[in-house]
């Protein structure tokens, strides 16, 4: 069974509380609906169940549930539902309530409802934000509480929250913790094109050694092909990358072994490093890349 995400919900829509729990149905997550406050802090408090994400519909009860939850030191990856309209100045209400009103903590994500169907995106979003948040920057208002041991109370608890969430992640959904670790900025696509340039003929490097030592017998081959899987997975490098990658070495290492006067059949069996490379960087992308189900 795939690892599952504990998901928590608080609404006030039966309809949308179905809905989530049909959106969300899938093996990669679990699904607790509360219906009152009690429920929810009796689950997290007395019950010490933990919460990978909690998701809240906005209301005109939401401020005060967000306020008991600041008291009360608990900080969780949280998705607020809203329904918006637009204001005079470009920004948004979220019914009829101002958005600082409604935010949890700096990591909240807001939500339509309207978007409800691309849940699974905007919880992924919430976990990213979540686990970047700065022990001490986690209000909304940026404000620290004058009391020193309640400040100290607030950010170890984040910390804590924080780095049980980034364990889990490890430990039970395999690389999906990887995941939320890479940079775009570092994508290859994203690259200037003397850095792109630099990086490509470096990962052709890192291949080439693997191609030279892969029939050697040689103990380090596993921890080469996995140092170069790494690199490619957070550069987002594609599977015709690395082919391509291949094809040019191939295609160098040919026109040498016919300026020798060799035959270049051998180069055929090289295949299978090109098929266990891309094996390795497959598996990768497909255990940590968070699926919609």
């Amino acid at each position: 069974m795939y690892p599952q995400l504990s998901i928590s919900t608080l609404l006030n829509s039966g309809d949308l509380a179905q809905s989530l729990t049909t959106l969300l149905s899938g093996d990669r997550y679990r699904v607790t609906q509360f219906s009152s406050e009690k429920e929810l802090f009796n689950f997290i408090e007395l019950e010490k169940q933990p919460i990978d994400c909690l998701i809240l519909q906005s209301s005109s009860d939401l401020p005060l549930l967000i306020e008991q939850l600041q008291q009360r030191a608990i900080f969780l990856p949280t998705v607020v539902l809203t329904t918006e309209t637009a204001t005079p100045n470009g920004g948004a209400i979220a019914d009829g309530k101002s958005r600082e009103a409604l935010t949890y903590h700096v990591a909240t994500v807001e939500v339509p409802i309207a978007e409800l169907p691309h849940i699974a995106q905007f919880i992924n979003q919430a976990i990213v934000q979540f686990l970047k948040l700065p022990p001490t920057d986690h209000s909304a208002n940026h404000q620290p509480s004058p009391d020193l041991i309640a400040e100290l109370t607030k950010q170890n608890s984040l910390m804590l929250q924080q780095r049980r969430l980034t364990d889990k992640l490890k430990e039970r959904l395999g690389y999906l913790g990887v995941y939320y670790k890479r940079d775009p900025k570092n994508f290859l696509r994203h690259l200037p094109a003397a850095e792109k340039k630099k990086f490509l003929r470096k990962l052709k490097s890192d291949y080439s050694d693997i191609v030279l030592v892969y029939f050697s017998g040689d103990e380090q081959l596993n921890q080469k092909i996995d140092d170069l899987v790494n690199t490619a997975f957070f550069a987002d490098v594609s599977v015709s990358q690395i082919v391509e990658i291949h094809m040019e070495l191939i295609d160098e290492f040919s026109k040498q072994l016919k300026l020798e006067g060799r035959s270049d059949e051998i180069l055929l069996d090289y295949r299978l490093t090109l098929i266990d490379t891309i094996a390795h960087l497959c598996e990768m992308y497909r255990r940590s890349i968070p699926r919609d189900s």
